[in-house]
């Protein structure tokens, strides 16, 4: 037994003193040799041990923290192919992703490392600073979904898919929604810390941390070792260009990437050449070679998107006769006021107020009853002169509840082209409660 305390203070003093290193100044990757000998002579069940007995003498949980950024890099170091990104230019998507999971990582063991850290904690201070960290990385792994993996999904996925290789991309964001589920269940686990007996909080929570911190390390490895290799092979740099200037309405997972712009035009898949040529197979991960072998390639023949006859809209291409289609089905009565103030166009689908063909043409002022002018004036005023951006107002009609919203419709310079005015009966969406979700969809 006392053999074993002395085996232990060792330890704990070794990575002490490396985390006074790191807490001096000195980097991750200065410290990360001598880090590999230190973990070489702990198992993973002595860490959160010795982080507690750190916390007791009086080492701050953030600075523990840092030790986590040692393990990390050590750990990705020890998954074959993966980090190996350097020659990527910074910017570019594919690095960004690669940086992305990097983080991801770190979050993930973390995740982990404190949460069994707080199961061995007594003390009542240091089980507040632990939970205050917990739920700070907790909350941030609860945007992984909304950035990372989605502009996998959307942004990514389509180009494969139109490839042919539909079940690499299914099975991925099959095991993605298994990991967004997974972390709302611990953030919600979390959410109960003060209702539930510590002890049934700290063993649930404790578990619940564990498979999400293994789902999400499984992720990085699939992502690292199969997808980011096998997009690479695929992809050229107008793909990725197309990429990069969709990415940002998703967001980034804790990394801020500069612009990059291979000065060429945009590939979007549609665009794309899908026959894949024996070479280019064999040049892809063995792994996606077996499921060409297991499922074939089924390549998305469509063609272009854009047909004889249809109007580009900048986010697509319609035919007139889907337009007008779209307008019939809306569930809200549009109608469009032109810069002189003239009603232009209205939908002929949903209808709150009365819309006759007579109305096109006419001063939208005079659509309006005479003791409304003014107000209708001084809103078009407001819209031209850029000093507000909607007029909303609400009213009750039998036993409808109308919502009318008016919005300024300006180009791409911001130049006045008119007002939208934008009505719908909104009682049935303000009785809404919980959650419908797809999957609750019954034929």
């Amino acid at each position: 037994m006392s053999e074993f305390l002395k085996n232990f203070d060792e330890k704990k003093e070794k990575l002490k003193n490396l985390l006074l290193e790191l807490h001096e100044g000195k980097s991750v990757e200065e410290l990360k040799e001598e880090f590999k000998e230190v973990l070489a002579s702990i198992s993973p069940l002595e860490i959160p041990l010795i982080e507690q007995e750190l916390v007791r003498e009086g080492v701050s949980v953030k600075d523990i923290a840092k030790m986590c950024d040692l393990h990390v890099e050590v750990f990705r170091e020890s998954v074959a192919g993966s980090g190996k990104f350097d020659y990527l230019p910074d910017g570019h998507p594919l690095k960004t992703l690669y940086l992305e999971n990097k983080e991801i990582m770190k979050d993930s063991e973390m995740l982990n490392l404190y949460a069994q850290t707080l199961a061995k904690t007594k003390d009542e201070t240091a089980r507040l600073q632990i939970l205050d960290v917990l739920g700070g990385i907790i909350s941030d792994l609860r945007r992984v979904g909304p950035t990372h993996y989605s502009r996998e999904e959307m942004l990514i996925f389509p180009y494969i898919e139109r490839l042919g290789l539909r079940a690499v991309a299914t099975v991925l964001w099959t095991k993605h929604d298994e990991i967004r589920f997974m972390i709302r269940r611990l953030w919600e686990l979390f959410k109960m810390r003060g209702s539930l007996p510590w002890n049934e909080f700290v063993q649930r929570l404790t578990k619940s941390a564990s498979e999400v911190s293994r789902a999400l390390a499984d992720m990085v490895f699939r992502e690292d070792n199969i997808l980011y290799p096998t997009v690479e092979a695929l992809l050229g740099e107008g793909e990725w260009k197309a990429v990069k200037l969709q990415e940002g309405e998703f967001g980034y997972y804790k990394i801020d990437p500069p612009d990059w712009d291979p000065d060429i035009e945009p590939v979007f898949p549609w665009e794309i050449d899908t026959t894949l040529s024996a070479e280019k197979i064999l040049s892809l991960p063995r792994d996606v070679q077996k499921a060409i072998e297991k499922y074939g390639l089924t390549p998305d023949e469509a063609g272009s998107i854009k047909r004889e006859g249809d109007i580009e809209l900048g986010t697509g291409y319609l035919s007139v006769e889907e337009l007008k289609a779209i307008f019939r089905t809306l569930p809200v009565d549009i109608t469009f006021v032109d810069r002189d103030d003239r009603v232009r166009f209205f939908s002929p689908g949903e209808r709150i107020f009365a819309r006759p063909l007579n109305i096109l043409g006419r001063p939208v002022q005079l659509c309006h009853p005479p003791k409304s002018v003014h107000i209708v004036n001084k809103i078009l005023k407001a819209f031209k002169e850029g000093k507000k951006d909607k007029a909303e107002f609400w009213i009750r009609m039998g036993d409808k509840l109308v919502y009318i919203l008016y919005l300024p419709v300006r180009d791409e310079n911001g130049e006045y082209l008119g007002t939208l005015e934008v009505t719908m009966d909104v009682k049935r969406y303000k009785e809404l409660e919980g959650e419908k979700r797809l999957l609750d969809w019954r034929d």
